[in-house]
């Protein structure tokens, strides 16, 4: 495959990324608009926003069992059709309640989207840490453009521009996409459904050495990632004593941080091995947090966004190292299985981070945080130490 024809590759299934994370976020910055034009509590809002990223968990499973049967990127482009049309049903919903609906829509259909990428990519690219790096920088842009545009089109428009404006984007993506991206042929197009969802099969996949480690460290990772993603602005205020801007400007120079992380560690890994990188890259999350914890000032700040970037840069690798120990034909049924257990779970982090803040205060919560990271180095380094191979 031609350097030209990988970057086609990449660019296209990047941006398909980046538009199922636009559309999960775009709302989020509009609460107080959507309470306003429905006359609803807060609550109601997160209660629907909760419903859609358990949406988006649950259905990484059965994306992956559709991939197996119809290839990747049949599934790929459905998901983000089903996302266009979703986001656009949200932007024109009448009524809350089918506002809350089609909220669970838009994170099914962006659910849909994940394994079947992530396996798409695995299946074009020998180097997959490289690759699956910077498919990556689609959640990380999604992340900082989606606030931004939100905000933008709802002081000159109204709420509903942003849902339509990830209708808009997803339409360009999916036409890039299926103009682009090369026809792949179904893993598992003669196996039967219920051999594909037998309980057995998939349990002794998830018992596997390999994988149940991965996925024990992966929910652990993926635990840190939420607690930040759902409190650090909010921490840096109340603990840091920084300005809401100041905070926000912060919060936004760690995603972008990533935008480099990312793609970076992907390469780094497919020379030195997964384990390292992730080893490094918890570690450095752990002395990120430290850092903010333990300083003040902007230089400690600036060097804080550099540590606490590297260590939401591990997902690619992480990723990565799934396929690694996946067959061909397991990385639809089999990814999409482990992404669903491994999202529900993590997806815990926001509740016991404010548990925790609530109970104890800032420094305990964000402590337990980076004491987590410091686990999983440690966790990696026995697996290493040990020769258990996991």
């Amino acid at each position: 495959m031609s350097r030209w024809r990988e970057r086609e590759i990449l660019g296209v299934t990047t941006a398909a990324f980046f538009v199922t994370m636009f559309a999960r976020l775009v709302t989020s910055p509009l609460v107080p608009q959507i309470t306003d034009a429905f006359s609803v509590s807060n609550g109601q809002v997160g209660l629907a926003f909760s419903g859609m990223w358990a949406a988006y968990a649950l259905f990484q499973f059965p994306g992956g069992v559709l991939a197996d049967r119809i290839g990747e990127t049949r599934v790929v482009s459905i998901a983000i059709g089903a996302t266009g049309i979703t986001t656009l049903a949200l932007g024109l919903s009448p009524t809350f309640p089918v506002f809350a609906i089609l909220a669970v829509g838009v994170g099914a259909a962006s659910g849909l989207y994940f394994t079947a990428g992530v396996a798409f990519l695995s299946n074009q690219f020998q180097n997959t840490g490289r690759a699956l790096g910077i498919h990556e920088i689609g959640a990380s842009a999604g992340g900082l453009v989606a606030p931004v545009a939100a905000a933008y089109l709802a002081a000159r428009l109204d709420w509903r521009a942003g849902p339509l404006a990830a209708t808009a984007i997803a339409v360009a993506a999916l036409a890039l996409f299926v103009w682009r991206a090369p026809a792949t042929s179904p893993e598992n197009l003669d196996a039967s459904i219920r051999d594909q969802l037998n309980v057995r099969r998939l349990l002794d996949l998830l018992s596997r050495r390999t994988i149940l480690f991965t996925t024990a460290i992966a929910m652990l990772g993926f635990f840190t990632w939420q607690a930040f993603a759902s409190f650090f602005p909010t921490f840096l205020v109340e603990y840091g004593g920084l300005s809401t801007s100041r905070a926000s400007v912060i919060f936004g120079a760690v995603f972008a941080f990533t935008l480099v992380g990312s793609p970076a560690l992907g390469r780094v890994s497919d020379t030195i091995g997964r384990d390292v990188v992730l080893g490094g890259a918890f570690l450095a999350g752990a002395a990120g947090y430290a850092t903010f914890l333990l300083g003040t000032g902007p230089f400690v700040h600036g060097g804080g966004v550099i540590l606490v970037g590297l260590g939401l840069s591990w997902p690619g690798v992480m990723n990565s190292r799934f396929m690694d120990n996946l067959a061909p034909d397991e990385r639809g049924t089999g990814f999409g299985l482990v992404r669903t257990v491994v999202l529900l779970v993590s997806s815990l982090g926001s509740g016991v981070t404010g548990l925790l803040v609530d109970v104890a205060g800032w420094k305990t919560a964000y402590g337990f945080v980076a004491g987590l990271l410091g686990t999983l180095v440690v966790l990696l380094v026995l697996n290493r130490a040990l020769g258990t191979n996991a």
